[in-house]
């Protein structure tokens, strides 16, 4: 049985809930706050120490905002829901966008692509005339669109499990 995890906005707070099914639609409300919807959240799994991105020891993509990220991602995740897999147009939309929400600049090459995605070409096309380009860089530069933002604290884990109902 899957666990699924929701955010309260009001409260700040991330609540764990125990599903009886797959993939389900229900969105409860905040346990704490009553009648106040949560948020579906991108959960990680098997996650331990060291999975604070801006943390990470390998060097992987320091210095990203892990709340930003993570509001992109799910973002990201409610739009997916309703696209056309078979429009290359709108997957290169999607990128742009979780991109710019979590503040991150695409590289040159990857750019390349998009562009030539959007402009019609065959995505099977640029692929391969760009795969060997695009495996040897990383497609996003972090911290090149910096935004004076103000960060918000993060959110508490109520480690209860709650039944989704």
């Amino acid at each position: 049985m899957p666990i699924y995890e929701f955010y309260c906005n009001r409260c700040n707070t991330v609540y764990k809930f125990l599903s009886k099914r797959v993939n389900t639609d229900i969105v409860p409300d905040c346990p704490a706050c009553r009648n106040i919807k949560l948020s579906r959240q991108v959960s990680l799994f098997n996650t331990g120490a060291g999975t604070d991105l801006s943390d990470n020891e390998d060097g992987m993509m320091p210095g990203i905002d892990e709340h930003k990220m993570e509001k992109a991602m799910n973002m990201i995740a409610r739009e997916a829901e309703g696209m056309n897999e078979n429009d290359p147009r709108q997957a290169t939309a999607l990128m742009r966008k979780l991109s710019d929400a979590a503040g991150l600049k695409m590289s040159s090459n990857m750019e390349e692509a998009l562009s030539r995605i959007e402009k019609g070409e065959d995505p099977e096309k640029v692929e391969q005339e760009m795969s060997a380009i695009l495996e040897n860089e990383e497609p996003f530069i972090v911290g090149s669109k910096s935004k004076t933002t103000v960060k918000k604290q993060k959110p508490r884990i109520d480690d209860r499990l709650y039944e989704l109902k």
